[in-house]
């Protein structure tokens, strides 16, 4: 079932808003530069929603790559809700649909249909995901459900915030713009990283690896990685694949706050890597990655 013609009114203004408030706040440029607050505002703010959409909503409620306390899983998935992605149970069950149908018929935001397509346009054509099928244990989840059913007021919230330590500058660099940036930035993964890149691994689908959505995306633009091995935690896989999130991680991990971190074995990673000489096609039935979680898990 599609959304409701009020649904896409409202999915309109959460697209459109930042936009005209980051258009706005460069026309400002010309009679005001930006104070270092609404600069640290914006930055900062940036760090933190950006995270709880690759850490919080990505890693952890889709694919599980880790365990951690309800402290903080809460932290997370209140900071990937001031991201204004939507609610955390339709990211995950809309993410899980992507990775069943990557590519093909049924995948939400394929590039085949264009890269606007992939971009934006998804939002409006594509129907969210069935819960039931793609992410039925999250709805299982009080803890989730709780950030699920309260989605609006953490929005609320990541626009108080910085309107109350720098008024309406603040608001609107450390609300609209950041808003505007971190959602393309993840936006641009669904559409650039199944274009524009590099394809170490024997998969079926087109995702790749690209060093700018990498930088950008705190390591989300090492998307090939990650429809390789989707249930691996850190998706930059050498040094010269810098994910921010991973560093996160990985002190977390140091700290006894998270455990369980999910890595694939280098004997593993070894077999799916594409051989020289391979064609680009579909690999072997035994190299194919599965989604972790499955549909309806």
């Amino acid at each position: 079932m599609g959304r409701t013609w009020r649904g896409h009114i409202v999915l309109l203004i959460f697209v459109i808003a930042p936009l005209v408030g980051t258009a706005y706040a460069m026309y400002t440029l010309w009679a005001r530069m930006i104070g270092w607050t609404e600069l640290s505002l914006f930055f900062a703010l940036y760090l933190m929603t950006g995270m709880g959409i690759t850490i919080g909503y990505h890693r952890m409620l889709t694919h599980r790559s880790f365990e951690s306390s309800n402290v903080i899983r809460a932290i997370f998935l209140m900071l990937g809700s001031m991201a204004v992605q939507g609610r955390a149970i339709d990211w995950a069950a809309n993410h899980l649909k992507h990775h069943a149908h990557a590519d093909e018929e049924g995948d939400p935001h394929s590039p085949l249909e264009g890269l606007f397509h992939a971009h934006v346009g998804w939002l409006f054509k594509a129907p969210p995901a069935d819960r039931e099928r793609y992410a039925k244990k999250l709805t299982q989840d009080p803890l989730i459900s709780f950030f699920d059913r309260t989605f609006l007021l953490w929005v609320v919230v990541g626009m108080v915030i910085p309107y109350l330590i720098a008024g309406w500058h603040g608001l609107l660099w450390g609300g609209l713009v950041r808003i505007a940036v971190v959602n393309h930035v993840t936006w641009a993964v669904n559409s650039v990283c199944h274009r524009f890149g590099d394809r170490p691994f024997a998969i079926k689908d087109e995702s790749r690896n690209n060093l700018l959505i990498g930088l950008l995306a705190f390591g989300e633009g090492w998307h090939h990685n990650h429809h390789a091995f989707p249930a691996m935690a850190y998706h930059g896989m050498n040094w010269r694949q810098f994910d921010i999130s991973a560093i996160v991680l990985r002190l977390l991990a140091r700290l006894k706050l998270i455990w369980n971190v999910k890595m694939p074995s280098p004997d593993l990673v070894e077999r799916r890597r594409r051989k020289p000489g391979d064609p680009p096609g579909v690999p072997s039935a035994s190299k194919q990655p599965s989604p972790n979680p499955q549909p309806g898990d």
